[in-house]
């Protein structure tokens, strides 16, 4: 694993920030797809616009209050097992203190060090933290830098409420002859926007989660908006 001297490695640093990215990527397409397929769907049944507007307030509570509990429950699972995973390590330290020095000298060895180097490593790393160097290196593991449940539930609270804001608007806002294509146009561009920027921060290509998120909300949209027109026969599309 690269490492940098006096730091810990790019991946345990970049950790954190892919748990903020994950659960704000997640709320944001959820809000949008879920809160424009809604309103679209009561919109093809209905021209009225209190049902429409109801029906989407109320699917933006309950989908925010629903991702932020998902997150918080997910992650909160994560953490505990995190969180045995280093007490057990803890105790194998002190229990077999030898034994796990030949396991974190074969492991820099299994990684392509020889074996008198590995075996230094092991015991430089040994002596200046011995749970961390093991954390690290069987599991991936910075004690510092655990998942925080708070930090990814609020995430996607709050990026869900931000995605369901567009279509929400464009439902209500717009005349009734334009109301649920504008709404599918919007729809698909914040979602081409947010595969997009999840792609720049997570620093890879743009197209494919572009084209995943934006064809995945286009048959959303598409089946709600056809199950509204067979139930409601309300307005065209």
């Amino acid at each position: 694993m690269r490492t940098t001297h006096g730091s810990e490695p790019h991946s345990l640093k970049f950790a954190p920030r892919l748990n903020w990215l994950r659960a704000g990527i997640l709320g944001a397409n959820d809000g949008i797809v879920s809160i424009a397929a809604l309103v679209v769907g009561v919109a093809a049944a209905t021209s009225d616009i209190g049902p429409i507007v109801v029906a989407g307030i109320a699917g933006i509570i309950a989908g925010a209050l629903s991702m932020g509990l998902g997150e918080y429950v997910s992650v909160s699972s994560q953490r505990d097992s995190e969180a045995a995973l280093i007490k057990r390590e803890r105790q194998e330290l002190e229990d077999f203190p030898d034994e796990e020095l030949a396991e974190l000298a074969d492991i820099y060895q299994g990684r392509g060090l020889s074996p008198a180097t590995a075996a230094l490593v092991a015991q430089e790393l040994t002596a200046h933290n011995a749970v961390a160097a093991h954390l690290e290196a069987e599991l991936g593991i910075d004690e510092a830098q655990l998942t925080n449940p708070w930090h990814a539930a609020i995430s996607s609270a709050v990026s869900f409420l931000a995605g369901a804001v567009l279509p929400m608007l464009a439902i209500a806002l717009a005349p009734e002859t334009i109301r649920i294509p504008l709404t599918f146009a919007a729809s698909l561009v914040a979602l081409a926007l947010t595969g997009g920027i999840g792609a720049y921060l997570g620093q890879s290509p743009m197209m494919r989660p572009i084209i995943r998120v934006t064809a995945g909300g286009a048959l959303a949209l598409g089946l709600t908006w056809g199950i509204g027109n067979l139930l409601g026969g309300g307005v065209a599309l």
